[in-house]
Protein backbone atom coordinates (compact mmCIF):
# COMPACT_ATOMS: atom_id res chain seq x y z
CA UNK A 1 0.00 0.00 0.00
CA UNK A 2 1.44 3.39 -1.03
CA UNK A 3 1.98 5.87 1.78
CA UNK A 4 0.38 9.30 1.64
CA UNK A 5 2.67 12.27 1.07
CA UNK A 6 2.32 13.39 4.70
CA UNK A 7 3.18 9.93 6.03
CA UNK A 8 6.18 9.67 3.73
CA UNK A 9 7.39 13.13 4.76
CA UNK A 10 7.07 12.18 8.44
CA UNK A 11 9.00 8.98 7.76
CA UNK A 12 11.75 10.93 6.00
CA UNK A 13 12.01 13.40 8.90
CA UNK A 14 12.21 10.56 11.45
CA UNK A 15 14.85 8.87 9.32
CA UNK A 16 16.94 12.07 9.14
CA UNK A 17 16.84 12.40 12.93
CA UNK A 18 17.78 8.75 13.35
CA UNK A 19 20.69 9.06 10.92
CA UNK A 20 21.81 12.35 12.51
CA UNK A 21 21.99 10.50 15.82
CA UNK A 22 23.86 7.49 14.39
CA UNK A 23 26.31 9.12 11.99
CA UNK A 24 26.11 12.84 12.80
CA UNK A 25 24.06 15.58 11.11
CA UNK A 26 26.84 16.61 8.75
CA UNK A 27 27.06 13.12 7.23
CA UNK A 28 23.35 12.86 6.45
CA UNK A 29 22.86 12.93 2.68
CA UNK A 30 19.75 12.55 0.58
CA UNK A 31 21.24 9.31 -0.72
CA UNK A 32 21.64 7.91 2.79
CA UNK A 33 18.09 8.95 3.66
CA UNK A 34 16.75 7.30 0.50
CA UNK A 35 18.52 4.02 1.31
CA UNK A 36 17.17 4.03 4.89
CA UNK A 37 13.62 4.80 3.78
CA UNK A 38 13.81 2.31 0.90
CA UNK A 39 13.06 4.72 -1.93
CA UNK A 40 15.05 6.41 -4.69
CA UNK A 41 16.77 9.74 -4.24
CA UNK A 42 14.35 11.14 -6.81
CA UNK A 43 11.47 10.10 -4.52
CA UNK A 44 13.04 12.07 -1.66
CA UNK A 45 13.27 15.14 -3.89
CA UNK A 46 9.60 14.77 -4.84
CA UNK A 47 8.75 15.44 -1.19
CA UNK A 48 11.57 17.90 -0.47
CA UNK A 49 12.91 19.76 -3.53
CA UNK A 50 16.20 20.64 -1.80
CA UNK A 51 18.32 19.36 1.07
CA UNK A 52 17.63 22.64 2.87
CA UNK A 53 13.87 22.01 2.58
CA UNK A 54 14.41 18.57 4.10
CA UNK A 55 16.25 20.06 7.08
CA UNK A 56 13.64 22.80 7.46
CA UNK A 57 11.01 20.06 7.80
CA UNK A 58 13.16 18.56 10.56
CA UNK A 59 13.26 21.96 12.29
CA UNK A 60 9.47 22.28 12.01
CA UNK A 61 9.01 18.81 13.51
CA UNK A 62 11.38 19.53 16.40
CA UNK A 63 9.74 22.91 17.03
CA UNK A 64 6.29 21.35 17.10
CA UNK A 65 7.26 18.58 19.54
CA UNK A 66 9.07 21.04 21.82
CA UNK A 67 6.15 23.48 21.84
CA UNK A 68 3.71 20.69 22.67
CA UNK A 69 5.95 19.46 25.51
CA UNK A 70 6.43 22.96 26.95
CA UNK A 71 2.73 23.76 26.80
CA UNK A 72 1.92 20.52 28.63
CA UNK A 73 4.61 21.25 31.24
CA UNK A 74 3.29 24.74 31.93
CA UNK A 75 -0.25 23.44 32.28
CA UNK A 76 0.60 20.73 34.81
CA UNK A 77 1.84 22.90 37.70
CA UNK A 78 0.46 25.84 39.66
CA UNK A 79 3.59 27.29 41.30
CA UNK A 80 6.41 29.00 39.36
CA UNK A 81 9.19 26.76 40.73
CA UNK A 82 7.15 23.67 39.88
CA UNK A 83 6.59 25.02 36.36
CA UNK A 84 10.36 25.55 36.01
CA UNK A 85 10.92 21.93 37.02
CA UNK A 86 8.25 20.79 34.58
CA UNK A 87 9.77 22.84 31.74
CA UNK A 88 13.28 21.52 32.36
CA UNK A 89 11.92 17.98 32.70
CA UNK A 90 10.04 18.34 29.42
CA UNK A 91 13.14 19.63 27.65
CA UNK A 92 15.26 16.77 28.99
CA UNK A 93 12.55 14.32 27.94
CA UNK A 94 12.54 15.70 24.40
CA UNK A 95 16.33 15.44 24.15
CA UNK A 96 16.22 11.84 25.40
CA UNK A 97 13.53 11.05 22.82
CA UNK A 98 15.44 12.84 20.02
CA UNK A 99 19.14 12.40 20.86
CA UNK A 100 20.27 14.12 17.65
CA UNK A 101 18.94 17.44 18.96
CA UNK A 102 22.11 18.58 20.81
CA UNK A 103 24.29 17.54 17.87
CA UNK A 104 22.17 19.59 15.47
CA UNK A 105 23.03 22.74 17.43
CA UNK A 106 26.73 22.29 16.63
CA UNK A 107 26.39 20.93 13.11
CA UNK A 108 27.83 22.51 9.99
CA UNK A 109 24.36 22.18 8.45
CA UNK A 110 22.93 24.51 11.08
CA UNK A 111 25.85 26.87 11.63
CA UNK A 112 27.20 27.31 8.12
CA UNK A 113 24.95 25.94 5.41
CA UNK A 114 21.34 26.58 6.42
CA UNK A 115 20.41 29.99 7.81
CA UNK A 116 16.71 29.03 8.05
CA UNK A 117 17.56 26.00 10.19
CA UNK A 118 19.77 28.13 12.43
CA UNK A 119 17.03 30.74 12.78
CA UNK A 120 14.45 28.07 13.64
CA UNK A 121 16.58 26.59 16.42
CA UNK A 122 17.55 30.03 17.71
CA UNK A 123 13.85 30.88 17.85
CA UNK A 124 13.02 27.75 19.82
CA UNK A 125 15.85 28.40 22.28
CA UNK A 126 14.66 31.99 22.71
CA UNK A 127 11.13 30.77 23.41
CA UNK A 128 12.41 28.28 26.01
CA UNK A 129 14.47 31.04 27.63
CA UNK A 130 11.41 33.29 27.65
CA UNK A 131 9.31 30.65 29.42
CA UNK A 132 12.02 30.17 32.05
CA UNK A 133 12.56 33.91 32.57
CA UNK A 134 8.82 34.44 33.06
CA UNK A 135 8.59 31.67 35.65
CA UNK A 136 11.70 32.89 37.48
CA UNK A 137 10.20 36.41 37.64
CA UNK A 138 6.96 34.92 38.98
CA UNK A 139 8.95 32.97 41.57
CA UNK A 140 10.73 36.17 42.59
CA UNK A 141 7.43 38.03 42.96
CA UNK A 142 6.18 35.16 45.13
CA UNK A 143 9.36 35.37 47.27
CA UNK A 144 10.24 31.79 46.35
CA UNK A 145 13.37 32.75 44.39
CA UNK A 146 16.02 35.34 45.25
CA UNK A 147 15.41 38.70 43.64
CA UNK A 148 19.04 39.88 43.48
CA UNK A 149 19.59 37.83 40.29
CA UNK A 150 18.02 39.11 37.08
CA UNK A 151 15.31 36.72 35.89
CA UNK A 152 16.83 36.68 32.39
CA UNK A 153 20.24 35.70 33.81
CA UNK A 154 18.72 32.95 35.94
CA UNK A 155 16.93 31.66 32.83
CA UNK A 156 20.27 31.51 30.96
CA UNK A 157 21.75 29.47 33.82
CA UNK A 158 18.80 27.09 33.79
CA UNK A 159 18.87 26.62 30.01
CA UNK A 160 22.65 26.15 30.15
CA UNK A 161 22.19 23.44 32.75
CA UNK A 162 20.06 21.49 30.25
CA UNK A 163 22.56 22.01 27.45
CA UNK A 164 25.51 21.04 29.64
CA UNK A 165 23.90 17.83 30.86
CA UNK A 166 22.82 16.98 27.31
CA UNK A 167 26.36 17.41 26.00
CA UNK A 168 27.79 15.29 28.83
CA UNK A 169 25.18 12.63 28.08
CA UNK A 170 25.97 12.66 24.35
CA UNK A 171 29.76 12.58 24.80
CA UNK A 172 29.57 9.98 27.56
CA UNK A 173 27.86 7.38 25.36
CA UNK A 174 24.62 8.04 27.27
CA UNK A 175 25.91 6.18 30.29
CA UNK A 176 23.61 7.91 32.77
CA UNK A 177 19.91 8.69 32.96
CA UNK A 178 19.62 12.13 31.34
CA UNK A 179 16.27 13.07 32.86
CA UNK A 180 17.18 12.03 36.42
CA UNK A 181 20.62 13.67 36.32
CA UNK A 182 19.23 16.88 34.87
CA UNK A 183 16.54 17.14 37.52
CA UNK A 184 19.07 16.35 40.27
CA UNK A 185 21.28 19.24 39.12
CA UNK A 186 18.21 21.44 38.70
CA UNK A 187 17.41 20.92 42.38
CA UNK A 188 20.94 22.14 43.21
CA UNK A 189 20.51 25.18 40.95
CA UNK A 190 17.09 26.02 42.40
CA UNK A 191 18.49 25.70 45.91
CA UNK A 192 21.14 28.30 44.99
CA UNK A 193 18.45 30.54 43.49
CA UNK A 194 15.95 30.12 46.31
CA UNK A 195 15.06 33.02 48.57
CA UNK A 196 16.24 32.66 52.14
CA UNK A 197 13.60 30.90 54.15
CA UNK A 198 11.67 29.82 51.05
Amino acid sequence: MRKTSDLRKAEIVATILGLADRIGPDRVTTGAVAIEVGVTQAAIFRHFPTKAAMWNAVADHVAETLTTAWDAALAQADLPVERIKALIGAQLGQIAATPAMPMLLFSRELNVENADLRAAFRGRLATFHGHLAREVAEGQRADALRSDVAAADAAVLLASLVQGVAIRWSLGARDFALHAEGLRLLDVQLHLLSAKGA
